[in-house]
């Protein structure tokens, strides 16, 4: 099964639900505010992805976080801090059972997807 996750307001997630909905993609949708995140989702993604394409620092959540948190954020404590904090994840997530992807460029979804 294919999950889009991400927040309902943040535009690009809504720009990719537009896309797989005009391209006729069946997928689920998983608020990450609404419907929660786990840390073993989290900890998956950090192993398949890393840190640095799953983490937004540029986000108002990264900016927010304290200069400890940030200091000391690595593999180790990353995945309770995102659990707690899941707007800090680039989105959206795309899980298409074998691969994700971080972000949405229309280009990169027709190939994922043709």
């Amino acid at each position: 099964m294919i999950t889009l996750y991400g927040i309902k307001n943040c535009d690009t997630v809504k720009k990719a639900r537009e896309w797989l909905t005009k391209n006729k993609v069946d997928y689920h949708f998983h608020d990450f505010r609404a419907d929660g995140l786990s840390k073993d989702n989290v900890h998956n993604w950090i192993a398949e992805l890393g840190l640095e394409t799953l983490v937004n620092k540029r986000s108002t959540t990264w900016k927010e976080l304290d200069e400890i948190i940030k200091n000391n954020f690595n593999d180790k404590n990353a995945a309770a801090i995102i659990a707690d904090n899941p707007t800090l994840i680039k989105r959206p997530l795309l899980d298409i059972g074998t691969h994700k992807y971080v972000g949405f460029k229309d280009a990169e979804y027709t190939k994922i997807f043709n």
